[in-house]
């Protein structure tokens, strides 16, 4: 599903140059639940956008599902965003006015997709999510966890090949972050393949992989689950 070969993304402050990914080598497989956790700093986002193909490597080579991101135009990997990647982020970013299903919905209005097929796909999302009795609600109807699940209902309703949830529980209580998490591992049992970008270990050790990464390389990778 992913392979970099020495990835650097550098960046250039003040006349000096920063490696924001040092020599980054990775490989993660169909089915895969990954978890990448290192510190404020430590080069996670960056790694982050660059497996989400919201920016490109200033060296090395990735691909994703068999495509060489950094040799696409910005158009075919907008295409690839759209089409092989399901985000998930912290902060939600649900449209407060629209309902849950309408929010599900909008990313697959920009693959051109009939009304009634959208429709279908973000129902059979919200259902999977536990959502199928809130779907009408709009966010400030739905509590925290609740409008987790909807972004993750609307990552879904693709089908994308690829999950990437960034820090997915940073806004949540212990317990709400618990059930998201336990979504994730539901999602993953049926074969989804998920990456995890966060700061906390307890999250991390629900992964079936962990790297850890630390100035921009990657330090540490083992395995907490069967």
């Amino acid at each position: 599903m992913i392979i970099m070969e020495d990835v650097f993304k550098k960046y250039t402050l003040a006349g000096e140059t920063l490696n924001a990914l040092d020599g980054i080598t990775l490989t993660v497989n169909k089915g895969d639940f990954m978890a990448i956790i290192g510190p404020s700093g430590s080069g996670k986002s960056t790694l982050m956008n660059v497996l989400g193909c919201l920016d490109t490597p200033t060296s090395g080579k990735y691909t994703l599902d068999g495509a060489e991101i950094g040799k696409l135009s910005d158009n075919k990997l907008a295409s690839i965003r759209n089409n092989k990647i399901g985000f998930i982020f912290q902060s939600f970013h649900l449209l407060p006015r629209l309902r849950a299903i309408d929010n599900v919905e909008l990313p697959l209005v920009y693959r051109g997709m009939s009304g009634r097929e959208r429709r279908a796909l973000a129902k059979e999302a919200l259902e999977k999510v536990g959502l199928g009795e809130r779907m009408y609600h709009v966010p400030n109807q739905l509590s925290g966890g609740q409008q987790q699940r909807v972004a993750i209902a609307r990552a879904l309703a693709g089908r994308p090949p690829l999950l990437l949830a960034d820090e997915p529980t940073g806004a949540l209580d212990s317990k709400t972050s618990r059930d998201v998490i336990g979504l994730l591992k539901e999602l993953n049992d049926e074969g989804n393949t998920i990456v995890l970008i966060t700061h906390d270990p307890k999250v991390a050790e629900q992964a079936q992989r962990v790297v850890r990464i630390q100035d921009g390389k990657l330090t540490e990778e083992r395995s907490v689950a069967s």
